[in-house]
């Protein structure tokens, strides 16, 4: 295949086994002793519609797992004006292409470089870069005509041959392997998709899985192999039923009991229960999250998935009080209900929510986000505490009386008292019917029991930088207050402190000091 590109240069590498994950989820469950399964990584984009969500949130869990990877884009047969030839290399195939397709084929490229270098990713095409460690390759392909294959295949096998040689030696002895999948088969059961990265699996072994609790020790029933190239998930051709598999190898297995397994667990074959690999695969498994006595809850698909959800939470600054893998439950449900209402919230990474969990949503405020991709969950939940920090403060604006500062504007004095109605301008905060005005000096100053705009309408409130005429009981214009005058709101110190956690402008922040130095004129400690 790569024999235009190289010609009599040989590689010596035993083999490659590829894993086509369908997206993220998959990938995180290719775990092995806490980091990746996965040697290398084939990110592939489409070069014309560039970085999409999933491809984000791909490059930042293969930088969680520490994993390298390259780039394929693919679709430049749909390059304007583009030549196909089936299966040609891709150096050899651009040398055919006209200046203008050349061009375009350019233009696409580096749009897909720049947005990488974005996503804080340096890249280049492969057959430009001196140093793999320093930069990551792209391989322009066509998935549909099989140009560029040949220059992907040479890349990840030069690559393998580099870096990773003595990481692909075949190892023999008792059979070592991750669950990809648990899933339900007509005439088998409960089967589990696997991959065997070391040693042998046979027909009727005894092997240690991975649960939610302690290790699953079972016997093999069936090992069922796809065809090539055929697909363990939608296999186009029956499974072949095989005694002996050696690794490295994608499989089917059915066991005598699957209760609890969980994807990205563990597998290994031992001679009983006793063996010491139930200990090294319980210690695999247990989930190591740090947690908080106040925070939110996160479910997940799978272990990997569950990590890569803890890891961007902590990296947002999110406290996590509880954690699990599986559906949302009526029992996460409740006991999410305790505590502080930014914390009445689930997380749920590519999980479903039960009909129990549904009905106790429904009677408790508890805030349920589920979403397929980790980082766009947690800008949903940043997004949501946003949005409920300012209701928040908007319930207090209603709840107690907020800092403001008006004037009396000159030659807008419509009524002297019972009760007064003045024209004034509001230079910091708002205002609202029933708040008391103090002077500069501390004295009552009355109460609004109105305020309307210039047409007469009645509004609820007046804001910063409003001109409104208010109507103020208990004063009298010429005796506590004139024209010029400045007045604030009157606070009670409860107020006071509780409006302070509050988010004020600079000129609200300024308001509430001269109100505070106005009160502690006569309380010096009035307020703190």
């Amino acid at each position: 295949m790569c024999g235009p590109i190289i010609g009599a240069k040989r590689f010596t590498v035993p083999g490659l086994l590829f894993i086509d994950t369908p997206g993220h989820q998959a990938f995180t469950s290719l775990r092995a002793r806490g980091g990746s399964l996965a040697d290398i990584a084939v990110l592939v984009i489409d070069i014309r519609e560039g970085l999409m969500p999933q491809t984000i949130e791909s490059i930042r869990i293969l930088r969680q797992y520490k994993t390298p990877f390259v780039i394929v884009l693919n679709k430049i047969d749909t390059i304007e004006g583009w030549n196909s030839v089936e299966d040609r290399p891709f150096v050899l195939a651009e040398k055919e292409q006209s200046d203008h397709t050349r061009q375009v084929f350019e233009e696409h490229m580096y749009n897909v470089i720049s947005q990488l270098s974005e996503n804080g990713v340096f890249a280049d095409r492969y057959d430009r870069i001196e140093d793999f460690t320093k930069a990551v390759a792209l391989i322009p392909v066509s998935a549909k005509t099989g140009e560029g294959i040949p220059d992907l295949m040479l890349m990840l096998i030069g690559l393998a041959q580099r870096f990773l040689e003595s990481r692909l030696a075949n190892e023999e002895g008792p059979g070592k392997g991750t669950i990809l999948e648990v899933k339900e088969v007509k005439g088998l059961g409960q089967t589990l998709d696997m991959i065997l990265y070391s040693g042998t699996l046979k027909t009727g072994a005894t092997v240690a899985i991975g649960t939610r609790g302690a290790p699953l020790v079972t016997r093999v029933k069936a090992i069922l192999k796809p065809k090539p190239l055929d697909e363990i998930r939608d296999p186009r051709d029956r499974f072949d039923s095989v005694k002996e598999l050696h690794a490295a190898a994608g499989v089917k297995i059915a066991v005598q009991d699957a209760e609890g397994v969980i994807a990205g667990a563990p597998i290994r074959v031992v001679k009983n229960a006793k063996d010491p690999a139930v200990s090294e695969i319980k210690e695999e498994t247990s989930i190591k999250i740090e947690t908080e006595d106040r925070g939110i809850t996160i479910k997940a698909d799978a272990i990997g998935s569950l990590e890569a959800l803890a890891y961007e939470a902590k990296a947002a600054g999110i406290p996590i009080r509880k954690y699990g893998i599986g559906e949302i439950t009526r029992r996460d449900v409740l006991e999410s209900s305790y505590g502080n209402d930014t914390h009445h919230v689930i997380l749920g990474f590519n999980v479903p929510v039960s009909k129990d969990a549904e009905a106790e949503i429904a009677t408790h405020s508890i805030k349920v986000m589920t979403n397929e991709i980790v980082y766009a969950l947690i800008d949903d939940y940043k997004l949501w505490l946003e949005e409920s920090s300012k209701q928040s403060d908007s319930d207090k604006r209603l709840a107690y009386t907020f800092p403001a500062k008006i004037a009396i504007l000159p030659d807008h004095v419509f009524r002297v008292s019972k009760p007064a109605v003045v024209g004034v301008r509001v230079l910091a905060g708002r205002i609202r019917v029933g708040e008391g005005l103090i002077d500069t000096d501390g004295r009552a100053c009355g109460e609004i029991k109105s305020v309307r705009a210039d047409d007469g309408t009645v509004l609820k409130e007046a804001v910063q930088g409003d001109e409104v005429s208010v109507a103020i009981d208990g004063v009298t214009v010429g005796r506590q207050v004139n024209e010029g005058s400045v007045l604030y709101t009157d606070m009670i110190e409860s107020g006071f402190k509780e409006v302070q956690k509050s988010d004020l402008t600079d000129d609200e922040k300024l308001a509430l000091s001269d109100i505070a130095a106005i009160k502690r004129r006569a309380e010096p400690f009035w307020g703190m």
